[in-house]
């Protein structure tokens, strides 16, 4: 452990230094808000977790349900009307929903992951090769000029500048290259649309910030997903070479191993809470970051139990005891909706109780407009 670390600091961290499974599922359930949920506005709540991934547009109001102890749709329909709130490609170039503020702070951070993807880690950049994309993205920008557009139909009016171009690989470069942010009503509660986008300066009338260099990022990163290996901070940001960032910043973080002797990093005064400290169930959306910012998802979910919520998508899951121990939907029909809730293993009768408990506060929720609403625990399969 880090010299001059106190035993406050020091949590549930052993003598020896190291922080095992339990304890770090509970510093990271901690300070996601799903040990006991924040009496914050969801602007706040947002900006402590680094954003939340939004692929799917309404998954952002069950997890910041699930974290709050009082949300309202309306909050954050609220703040992304009215320009407090984006969704925009951030992190691993996955659209997230991020508050304005840290929209023009992060982007620029994550420019280049933005590009690495494109260029390498698709097949769209190589469609493009030999060509110009600053041209190709300054043509785009003077579309976007005149009116608001999705990715499709950018890739088609550029596909008529460069007839020998693919216009999926065009729309595509402008996708990753340009920040481009997605307008509403997509995002919005009980609001379909297609993804229509804009430049990220045009619909927030603020410049972004110059800052390029990632260290108030991973120190942000830490706050709400630590303690984490260098690697950890990899995974959720998408850059690579972050072993010197951390080296930077190491004369102000704690250090410890975890049970397989890997240097993880923290804050010092970052919650650390005893590893037997009660966890309640909760139900995260599909796509949550608890899932997918660490490269060791040990101290979230088993190995054996990934395939089950992980394939093409990442399925709607829930927490029992702080890991991932079933997945969820709901179904709605005729007026009655039914959340279906699938555990891995058999629950015991007080776990059940408490499972359908949350589960009741998740319909009346989601399916607020349902006439009638059940809570169904199916038998481990």
């Amino acid at each position: 452990m880090a010299k001059g670390t106190t035993a406050a600091a020091k949590g549930a961290v052993g003598e020896s230094g190291v922080l095992d499974r339990r304890g770090r599922n509970r510093a990271l359930l901690a300070r996601q808000g799903l040990l006991q949920r924040w009496a914050i506005p969801a602007a706040e709540a947002i900006e402590r977790l680094v954003g939340l991934q939004s692929q799917s547009p309404t998954a952002p109001y069950v997890g910041l349900w699930t974290r709050l102890e009082r949300f309202d749709t309306e909050d954050l329909a609220t703040l992304i009307r009215d320009g407090n709130a984006v969704r925009i490609a951030l992190m691993r170039s996955t659209i997230h929903l991020v508050t304005a503020d840290d929209c023009l702070a992060l982007r620029p951070v994550l420019q280049a992951v933005q590009e690495q993807a494109f260029r390498t880690g698709s097949p769209y950049g190589k469609r493009l090769a030999g060509m110009d994309l600053d041209e190709v993205v300054a043509a785009g920008r003077r579309m976007l000029a005149s009116k608001p557009r999705t990715v499709e139909e950018l890739g088609r009016l550029l596909q008529e500048r460069w007839p020998d171009r693919d216009a999926k690989s065009l729309g595509y470069a402008m996708r990753n290259l340009a920040p481009l942010v997605q307008l509403p009503p997509r995002g919005l509660w009980g609001l379909g649309g297609l993804p229509v986008c804009a430049m990220a300066e045009s619909w927030l009338r603020r410049s972004f910030k110059t800052d390029t260099a990632p260290d108030a990022m991973v120190l942000r990163y830490l706050a709400g997903f630590g303690p984490a290996s260098v690697q950890d901070m990899q995974v959720w940001s998408g850059m690579p070479r972050l072993q010197e960032v951390a080296e930077r910043l190491r004369p102000r973080l704690l250090s410890f191993r975890d049970e397989q002797g890997r240097e993880l990093f923290d804050l010092p005064e970052a919650p650390r809470p005893p590893a037997d400290t009660p966890a309640p169930p909760r139900f995260l959306p599909e796509f949550d970051n608890l899932i997918l910012s660490h490269a060791d998802r040990d101290h979230v979910i088993a190995a054996a139990d990934r395939p089950r919520i992980i394939s093409n998508t990442v399925l709607p899951t829930l927490l029992v005891d702080g890991f991932i121990h079933g997945t969820w939907r709901i179904v709605q029909q005729r007026g009655h909706a039914t959340l279906v809730i699938a555990p891995f293993a058999p629950l015991s009768k007080t776990t059940a109780a408490a499972v359908a408990r949350e589960g009741a506060r998740l319909l009346e929720f989601a399916a607020e407009s349902a006439a009638s609403r059940e809570v169904k625990i199916t038998p481990p399969g």
